[in-house]
């Protein structure tokens, strides 16, 4: 069988919540985003028939594992039903939609709850860095890079990409300013109310250290405590409700970032030409798109994989305005009339909404459903009707592309 999946409801927290404070656990954050999704749907909670969850390190950050059975708690009538937990590093959301959308490919379950989330919240900056180190090659990579681990792969990539074509301060601000300014429209996100400039994203000074060169600490993404949520439906339950899964490409490199081909990421690049080739679509035939920026090099890569810039012309596209809102273009100092345009990280991506490591490829299906069904409000890109969520796990060794069309 081949049944259609579909996204009836979705749901996610306010990034900007720190959970400790308030007395309150990832159960928490399972339990209130999966039980709004399902609100959201305007469905019962008895007919959920399968349940998933994406987290990458609750184990190490709560000292909670077993998650699927978190989700029992949304309501009496989820006792029962199949759970299980995906971990796939920052990826791990993504992995879980794919998951559920298999069980409905397949005819195995007509509704699926997915929820992602993480509670980073609960120990010092340093040890969570090395918490999120994890995502990389511990044994191989930790005693090369030691601390901040993860940040220093991704300055090792900027590196080899400024080396093979050139990379300057100013367009890896301007990634940072760009999210930034979507961030202000979106009042979920993490940084909606952090004042950002040019000048500041670019410049080094006591308050944004350059720890790993070239990246300073406004090129990475936050450390966030959140949860999202979606419900995925076969036709017959969805009918003409939300959106459509068009297409999608998942691939898997190798674990250190030595043995990847830098910075053309072959394994990437294969994701996104898996999901437009089922979806039937070119790179440029979609609306907008949800890319992982977990530092600002990622998402300059990202344009190149993706097939929106040829190799080495990322910061050409980002100058020209295609993937800012046309209505913040101005104010991030870009172009204002681009040969095309892909609004990319509306929401304000990693860099700007939050990075709540297991939730965010759930919440880029959430922003996802909120644009093609014209709920995204002050940061809608008009008449919208396809986009793209691409989310990576590790040094862009996981990678979930994901095409996306409105009913």
């Amino acid at each position: 069988m081949n049944q259609q999946v579909h996204v009836i409801g979705a749901a996610r927290s306010d990034f900007k919540r720190n959970l400790r404070k308030e007395g309150k656990s990832i159960r928490d954050l399972i339990v209130e985003a999966g039980a709004d999704a399902i609100r959201d749907a305007g469905i019962e909670p008895a007919a959920v028939e399968a349940g998933v969850v994406g987290n990458f390190a609750a184990g190490l950050y709560t000292h909670q594992l077993h998650l699927g059975a978190l989700l029992i708690d949304i309501d009496d009538a989820l006792c029962g039903i199949p759970t299980l937990h995906t971990e796939a590093a920052c990826a791990s959301g993504s992995v879980a939609v794919l998951t559920a959308a298999h069980w409905i490919r397949c005819g195995l379950h007509d509704v699926v709850l997915v929820v992602g989330a993480e509670q980073q919240k609960t120990m010092s900056p340093a040890d969570g860095s090395e918490v999120l180190a994890a995502a990389g090659d511990w044994i191989g990579e930790k005693p090369r890079y030691g601390a901040h681990m993860m940040p220093k792969l991704f300055a090792s990539i900027a590196s080899r990409y400024r080396d093979c074509h050139g990379l300057n301060e100013d367009t890896l601000a301007t990634v940072v300013m760009k999210n930034y300014s979507h961030a202000s429209l979106n009042d979920l996100a993490q940084m909606r109310d952090a004042a950002m400039t040019l000048d500041r994203a670019r410049t080094v000074c006591d308050s944004n250290p350059c720890f790993a060169p070239p990246l300073k600490t406004s090129d990475c993404s936050q450390i966030t405590d959140g949860a999202a949520a979606v419900v995925l439906a076969s036709d017959r339950v969805a009918g003409q409700r939300g959106m459509r899964l068009l297409g999608f490409g998942h691939t898997t490199d190798r674990l250190d970032l030595d043995r990847k081909q830098v910075p053309e990421f072959p394994q990437a690049a294969r994701a996104g030409a898996l999901a437009f080739s089922m979806a039937g679509i070119g790179p440029r035939e979609i609306d907008l798109a949800e890319v992982h920026d977990c530092f600002s090099i990622t998402e300059l890569v990202t344009y190149e994989a993706l097939g929106w810039a040829a190799a080495g012309r990322a910061a050409e596209l980002l100058a020209s305005g295609a993937t800012t809102l046309p209505g913040l273009r101005n104010l991030v100092g870009v172009g204002t009339s681009p040969a095309f345009s892909i609004p990319v990280n509306t929401g304000g991506g990693l860099i700007g909404d939050g990075h709540p490591v297991g939730a965010t490829g759930v919440r880029q299906v959430v922003e996802m459903f909120g644009q093609l069904t014209g709920r995204a409000g002050q940061r809608q890109v008009e008449g919208a009707t396809r986009g793209l969520t691409f989310n990576m796990g590790g040094s862009l060794t996981t990678n979930v592309a994901m095409v996306w069309g409105r009913k």
